[in-house]
């Protein structure tokens, strides 16, 4: 048993913009979001293109989800379909951000996306009310500023907010869901499948049945020891956030120990030719350490997954290696992508490409090398460059092959988000 006694009791709000990109395309054509079928699109040119948002009534009448193809939306009038607009959206997030700021002060703001945000509203019950009340005058002043939508989950730590927010608020008319640690056993015990709990996926699902686990309440009288056993410090997080126990600071990873850095991206065509696939895992690579640079870390397990074309039946593979030592240099991480590439390439036509960079440790921590300078220079070169990159536009240098007719990374150094500004 848990003695919730001795936890931290805040009030912290998990505020999310429902629809977001749809949600500021209905307003910007003078729509209400909550009523309009409208579709946000990647690139109106291709038919394959994702769906990037969809409002409230195109999920609820249609089935069109985030995730959703541009061919597979209905032929119907009611429905508009239009190409994001990324830099809008983002201007549109900052300023939602400054409203929030109007409330309580920046350490107490965290931006978790573009679309959600935690704000720790401990100090401001004096000057607004409670939490709910709070809640509802951030609600009705984004609806009222920007014309958007908005769900709040209430709790006494960011994962218990979150968790109100995903299983409860979302299903309620006024969009605001409070919970408490004496909530736990009664609204997330009974949830299940287990992917349906913020921070557990269908891989761990998986591994979780396989131990005889369907509900978050069954995960939460597991034997800890057992879990700490099969999953390690991830088993010990799994077991005390089933009782709603997040001792994360606001603005920390609520998953701490999952962090890890990644790419993946669906190719404007099929790649066929293996050079040309390795020239976008080349450039993939850069990104890849480049933001574990950023964060001043690197990472041992190096994870390559290929996606073929359903031109050719689809399939592919992901599959991962682990190296002694941690790295966040652009040609280490690109040459055990290419043995694993090498191993399991089976030479049909790729759409995709995703690579991500795990088991990750703070840059300080790596030594630096007596028998191998060469790869302290590399990491050095790779920090100024990514100087240059920050100060004059990430395509102010480039790798040579990102000229090349292969390359995706000149291209989309032009857009914002992965998408047309």
């Amino acid at each position: 048993m848990i003695n919730y006694d001795e936890l931290p009791h805040h009030s912290i709000l998990c505020i999310d913009m429902k629809s977001f990109y749809a949600s500021c395309a209905a307003v910007m054509r003078g729509l209400d979001p909550l009523e309009c079928y409208l579709a946000v699109v990647g690139n109106l040119q291709q038919k394959g293109s994702v769906v990037l948002a969809a409002s409230p009534k195109l999920k609820k009448d249609f089935g069109i989800r985030t995730g959703s193809r541009l061919f597979e939306i209905p032929k119907d009038d009611r429905i508009m379909i239009v190409e994001a607009q990324m830099a809008a959206y983002l201007k549109t997030s900052a300023a939602i951000i400054k409203l929030l700021n109007q409330y309580a002060p920046k350490e107490d703001i965290h931006i978790y996306s573009v679309d959600e945000s935690f704000i720790k509203v401990d100090g401001l019950i004096r000057l607004f009310g409670n939490p709910s009340t709070i809640a509802m005058k951030i609600k009705n002043d984004i609806k009222e500023t920007f014309g958007l939508p908005c769900t709040v989950g209430i709790g006494p730590n960011m994962l218990i907010a979150k968790l109100a927010l995903d299983l409860e608020s979302k299903k309620k008319k006024n969009g605001i869901a409070e919970w408490g640690y004496e909530d736990i056993q009664k609204k997330l015990w009974s949830v299940s499948p287990l992917s349906k709990m913020w921070g557990i996926g269908r891989k761990m699902e998986r591994n979780l049945n396989r131990m005889g686990i369907f509900t978050v309440g069954a995960l939460a009288n597991h034997d800890l020891k057992l879990l700490e056993k099969k999953f390690g410090v991830i088993g010990n997080q799994l077991y005390h956030h089933a009782w709603g126990v997040d001792l994360s600071d606001l603005g920390a990873p609520i998953l701490q120990g999952q962090i890890s850095f990644g790419k993946s991206q669906i190719l404007m065509r099929d790649y066929k030719k293996e050079h040309e696939i390795k020239t976008v895992m080349l450039e993939m690579c850069e990104e890849v350490a480049r933001r574990a640079r950023k964060s001043r870390k690197a990472g041992r397990t190096i994870s390559l997954g290929i996606s073929y074309s359903e031109s050719e039946y689809g399939g592919g593979f992901y599959r991962s290696h682990t190296i002694d030592e941690p790295t966040n240099i652009t040609m280490v991480i690109y040459e055990e992508c290419l043995k694993l590439f090498r191993q399991h390439y089976s030479g049909k036509s790729v759409r995709q490409i995703s690579i991500s960079l795990s088991k990750v440790t703070d840059d300080a921590n790596l030594q630096l090398s007596l028998f191998e300078p060469r790869r302290d220079k590399q990491r050095d070169l790779g920090y100024v460059v990514d100087k240059i990159r920050d100060r004059f536009g990430s395509a102010a240098i480039l790798r040579a092959v990102s000229y090349t007719e292969a390359g995706m990374a000149l291209k989309r150094s032009k857009l914002v988000g992965g998408h047309k500004a």
